[in-house]
């Protein structure tokens, strides 16, 4: 896909109203400091559209970007240990969990893990979640160029057995530096643009 234009239209917090949409939706999901924020600027080739942070738990909102005024790029907020409340969290988890649960346009659900580690109990909790919500999530292995080469396959390794994945789900290694991953990505996008 060319971009064209890409605008955030649509920001939700907790007591917000889901936009009623009519282009199809992708979500990304990931904990806090997965590198949520970096995915989308390396993917929507942009230095600074979505805000990025050393501090976990930066995107506390459900962010819907307009690409090309053909699909969403649905961004939801990061979950696991950002330094806040558990009144907050809780807050989150029922803004993922309404969003997932009501969109009517959702297509693909983008479930980001970091591939140096071994997956959390949230990350496996999320992903068994997306399943029941009668997904089959696309796993992004984010931070690839923090890996040696070697290293790469033993973690894809943990990375699945961790979430005891679907056979057949798919599994992109991505790096926001290099970008490698970007056209796996892009290519599931475009998919869902061309059969709309």
């Amino acid at each position: 896909m060319v971009i064209k234009n890409v605008n955030l239209e649509t920001v939700c917090g907790y007591t917000s109203t889901l936009p009623d949409n009519t282009l199809p939706e992708v979500a990304f999901a990931g904990k806090s400091n997965v590198g949520k924020s970096s995915l989308i600027n390396a993917l929507m080739n942009r230095k600074a559209l979505a805000r990025t942070s050393a501090q976990p738990g930066k995107t506390q909102t459900i962010n819907y970007y307009n690409i090309n005024e053909e699909i969403y790029l649905v961004d939801l907020p990061g979950y696991g240990f950002a330094k806040v409340s558990e009144a907050e969290k809780k807050k989150w988890g029922e803004m993922i969990e309404k969003y997932l649960h009501t969109s009517k346009q959702l297509k693909k659900v983008f479930l980001l893990i970091d591939i140096r580690h071994k997956p959390s109990a949230n990350d496996k909790m999320m992903y068994d979640w997306i399943v029941y919500q009668g997904f089959e999530p696309v796993i992004v292995a984010t931070k690839l160029d923090k890996l040696k080469r070697s290293q790469v396959q033993k973690q894809i390794k943990i990375l699945k057995e961790g979430l005891e994945l679907k056979k057949g789900t798919t599994l992109i290694p991505f790096s926001s530096i290099s970008k490698q991953g970007r056209e796996e990505i892009w290519a599931i996008m475009d998919e869902i643009v061309d059969t709309e």
